[in-house]
């Protein structure tokens, strides 16, 4: 009676660990799943108006070697005619740290023209620079360019933002092995926030504002 018994509680324990591992993946599930058929490679991608470069922090003011990685791939996309304008999006959250214009600083070594590079100092997540593109820059249809490891998530979190959003990821895997291997599973616990986000809460971005008009006066230059 008791070997049964205890035959009972082992089941139910691989049940319950079972339904709580399907509950565990259907975010990473979720991501991946909206947002296949919108990533491309940048020869293949559809025309859209505006590329939103999601930053990626700055080590000594200047873009990380991932960060780099990112604006690297929006010119290319710029000089391909895949996109028209670059929003770069990311934290000024303080004085010191200035991370959209050091980004804008890059493309424009890179020979991209400064007039078309517009600069979301409020990106401070993904949700947020998807959010800010869509209510505060009045982007309607974009490719969002980050690391191929957070392309599903970015991508998902567009289209939930309202976006009509594609995207074009920046190969890390053979140059940074263990920053690529960490960044995969990192998005397996922030597809839970994302599907959050983007399905259930859509909370505002932290900062709202006025509506700006930089990315049509960039457009139209």
């Amino acid at each position: 009676m008791k070997e049964f018994v205890r035959r009972i509680r082992w089941k139910r324990v691989l049940v319950a660990a079972a339904l709580l591992g399907v509950l565990a993946a259907t975010p990473w599930v979720w991501v991946r799943t909206a947002s296949a058929p919108h990533r491309y490679a940048a020869a293949d991608v559809p025309e859209a108006p505006v590329a939103l470069v999601l930053g990626a922090g700055l080590r000594n003011g200047q873009p990380t070697p991932l960060l780099a990685g990112r604006l690297d791939v929006a010119a290319d996309l710029y000089r391909r005619g895949k996109v028209k304008v670059l929003l770069v999006s990311g934290d000024n959250s303080r004085k010191e740290y200035d991370e959209p214009s050091a980004m804008r600083g890059y493309l424009v070594a890179k020979g991209v023209p400064e007039r078309v590079i517009v600069a979301d100092y409020a990106g401070l997540d993904t949700w947020d620079s998807c959010s800010r593109a869509k209510r505060i820059f009045g982007v309607s249809r974009a490719t969002v360019v980050t690391q191929e490891f957070h392309l599903p998530r970015a991508v998902a979190l567009c289209r939930e933002a309202g976006l009509e959003a594609f995207g074009v990821g920046h190969d890390t895997s053979r140059a940074f092995r263990a920053t690529t291997a960490y960044g995969h599973f990192r998005e397996g616990f922030a597809s839970g926030k994302a599907m959050w986000d983007g399905l259930v809460a859509k909370p505002d971005p932290t900062f709202l504002g006025p509506l700006e008009n930089s990315v049509t006066r960039a457009l139209d230059s």
